[in-house]
C-alpha cells in the first residue's frame, strides 16, 4: 500500500514520515550522551534536542542562528520549539484530538520508546494516537503541549518529570511489553531516585504532530447541568 492511498487520518504527513523512515540518517531526537549517573542539565537537553534536523520539507533552522525553544504557558515547565506551525483550528478542553507522535527518554540516551508509526490498524497502516483534552488521562506534559497548537503543525517538546508519567496507568502507553517494562523500571527506579537523580529520569522528549479536532459537546458537563 502506497502512502497515497492510506485514509488521510492515518497518512503520515511528508515531513513526519521522512524522519521515521530515514531514521538512521535523520533521527527525530539524536542521542544522548549517557548521563553518567549525573542529573542532565536542563541546557544540555535543548541543545541536544535542537542538534539535528531533516534535510526535506522541514524548514531546518538557519545556520546563523539556532532555533529557540520556550516555555508554554501555564505547563509548569514544558519546553516546546515549532517545527511546522499549523494552519488549523486550536482545541480546547473537551476535544478530541488525533495525533501522531515520537517520543524518546532522555535518561535511555535517548532512546525511542515509543511511536505511533509503530502501532498499527487490521490493515497494518500506522494508528494515530487519539485522547480528549482534559480528560487527565494523559501525561500533562503532552495536554500542555497540544493545548496550544494548530491542525497540521508539529512541535518538539521537553517534558519535566513533574509533568511527565507519575503513575503507569498514564497514557501514552507503549504497546510492547518490554519497551513499557523499560520506560517504567527507569522512571520509578527508586535506587537512583533515592541518589538524587529524580530531576532527570523521566524527562521525556516528544515530537507531536496535530493530525484532526472532533468537538465532544458537553464532554465533561456534570449531571443535569
Amino acid at each position: 500500500m502506497t502512502i497515497q492511498s492510506l485514509p488521510s487520518i492515518c497518512r503520515p504527513s511528508i515531513s513526519l514520515f521522512h524522519f521515521i523512515s530515514f531514521d538512521s540518517h535523520y533521527p527525530l531526537i539524536p542521542a544522548i550522551s549517557p548521563p553518567t549517573r549525573r542529573a542532565l542539565s536542563f541546557s544540555a537537553l535543548i541543545s541536544t534536542a535542537i542538534s539535528t534536523f531533516p534535510s526535506s520539507s522541514f524548514a531546518a533552522p538557519s545556520k546563523s542562528a539556532a532555533p529557540d525553544f520556550f516555555d508554554l504557558p501555564d505547563s509548569a515547565g514544558v519546553k516546546a520549539l515549532e517545527l511546522r506551525t499549523g494552519s488549523g483550528e486550536t482545541p480546547i478542553d473537551g476535544d478530541q484530538v488525533v495525533v501522531h507522535y515520537y517520543g524518546r527518554l532522555a535518561a535511555k540516551q535517548g532512546w525511542r520508546f515509543d511511536t505511533t508509526y509503530d502501532h498499527k490498524d487490521e490493515n497494518g497502516d500506522p494508528l494515530p494516537f487519539t485522547f480528549v483534552l482534559g480528560s487527565g488521562k494523559v501525561i500533562a506534559g503532552m495536554e500542555a503541549a497540544v493545548k496550544s497548537m494548530k491542525v497540521g503543525g508539529i512541535r518538539r517538546v521537553i517534558i519535566p518529570p513533574s509533568q511527565g508519567y507519575q503513575n503507569t496507568s498514564q497514557e501514552p502507553i507503549p504497546p510492547n511489553y518490554f519497551d513499557r517494562q523499560r520506560l517504567f523500571t527507569t522512571i520509578f527506579n527508586p535506587t537512583r531516585l533515592a541518589n538524587g537523580e529524580g530531576s532527570s529520569l523521566g524527562t521525556l522528549i516528544f515530537d507531536i504532530e496535530l493530525l484532526q479536532i472532533r468537538h465532544l459537546t458537553n464532554k465533561f458537563a456534570s449531571p443535569g447541568s
